[in-house]
């Protein structure tokens, strides 16, 4: 079950610093540093501070490091620890030292700390060498696949203004976005179509007037429908999903602590890897057909003045991208670690500063996301039940495929 709560403690502290908090052991205790969450800790920190504007470059940047550390860890599955940790930072760091440059000072001083921590040796300078080697090749392989801002905010101009057909949207009516994903080369898929659902429902369908009507009454700016709970679950996963999922995965992270290091890298990879992929087959189905929003359709043929509790994203309605994120996740992280986790985790939200949400399982992570796009009036309820079922598929894929990436 869901709970809420404001800590004072917690009021000054960002969303977005929330969710790129590691815990660190009590000043005087001797545990030994967890290399996988100080470099997981290192890359949250990175993309926050200088990340790309497009959510799809910055689960690319984390799935290129992390598929390099379990390469290079897989290389050498009998390695020392020294080996396995210098692999890490090193494959980690090179990734975003490359593909973060303006971070470089202090990811210098982070590999400097974690390598100070090694002893000195050949098994370290073997691991140091082949993280170096495995980040190489990979930013080598993934080097112009149309990942890039530009490419992924390639220009597209929409068809002529017809029933069904998608428009930019008010207030501002703002160019579409994230077209170009669906020409971006993937990481396993076959194809951006491969997954590729049947279109929304038939104007006029027994289900397309369910849909509209649901989110005319509980999605609107002024409902008298939608409880003050369904606004406040509207509001907070209003923010960017990668955001959102950061501390997710971090608590999964925490929860593999006693698998081979090697297991809990590939973890993290592959999250990205399949969010990567997800968001490529998201766009190919959005633009593929090409739906209206709510807002167009209801201001088109029922109410000229309806607006929504919040403002629609440029991109077309079919499928919900915040749902076919939230099933990715939920498909990677139920498989590898489990359907619960073993002690109830927190997250926060940057679109409801403040507020925190607490958790015991990843579904109900995806559940209240196909409420809040409805109850945002973003989204039909259609478009976010089949955005599900599209992630899923696409990390089922991504999980079933692992070889590939990591031979």
């Amino acid at each position: 079950m869901t709970t809420l709560r404001k800590p004072l403690a917690l009021a000054a502290v960002s969303a977005l610093a929330l969710s790129t908090l590691v815990s660190a052991p009590a000043a005087g205790t001797t545990t030994p540093t967890d290399v996988a969450l100080e470099w997981y800790h290192v890359t949250a920190e990175t993309i926050a501070a200088a990340g790309a504007p497009t959510q799809v470059t910055n689960n690319r940047t984390w799935a290129i490091g992390w598929i390099a550390a379990t390469r290079a860890l897989l290389r050498s599955p009998a390695a020392p620890t020294p080996y396995q940790e210098a692999a890490v930072a090193t494959a980690v760091h090179e990734t975003l030292v490359t593909l973060a440059p303006a971070r470089k000072t202090e990811l210098d001083q982070a590999l400097t700390a974690t390598l100070a921590r090694i002893p000195d040796g050949s098994a370290e300078t073997a691991g140091v060498a082949a993280g170096r080697q495995q980040a190489q090749a990979i930013l080598a392989s993934r080097a112009d696949d149309g990942l890039d801002p530009a490419s992924v905010n390639a220009p597209f101009t929409p068809p002529s203004a017809a029933a069904g057909v998608w428009q930019p949207t008010p207030p501002t009516y703002s160019p579409a976005t994230q077209y170009g994903n669906r020409l971006a080369k993937p990481f396993l898929l076959d194809s951006a179509d491969q997954f590729r659902p049947g279109p929304p429902p038939a104007l006029g369908s027994p289900q397309y007037n369910r849909d509209l009507a649901e989110v005319r009454a509980d999605g609107a700016v002024g409902s008298t429908t939608r409880t003050q709970a369904q606004t406040d679950t509207a509001t907070f996963w209003l923010g960017s999903s990668y955001v959102l999922y950061t501390e997710p995965l971090r608590v999964a992270l925490s929860e593999a602590a006693q698998r081979p290091l090697a297991e809990r890298t590939k973890l993290v990879a592959l999250f990205h890897v399949a969010a990567v992929d997800t968001q490529i087959a998201t766009s190919d189905t959005k633009y593929a057909y090409l739906r209206w929003r709510p807002i167009t359709a209801l201001r088109t043929t029922v109410d000229a003045e309806w607006t929504p509790l919040h403002n629609t994203p440029a991109h077309p309605d079919y499928p919900s991208g915040h749902n076919t994120y939230s099933g990715s996740a939920e498909q990677v992280l139920t498989t590898l670690v489990g359907a619960r986790t073993t002690k109830p985790y927190t997250i926060g939200s940057p679109s409801a500063p403040g507020v925190t949400r607490t958790y015991s399982n990843w579904r109900q992570l995806t559940v209240e996301n196909v409420d809040a796009r409805v109850w945002s009036g973003i989204h039909t309820r259609t478009a976010d039940t089949v955005g599900v079922t599209l992630g899923r598929q696409v990390a089922a894929h991504a999980l079933r495929n692992a070889g590939k990436l990591f031979g």
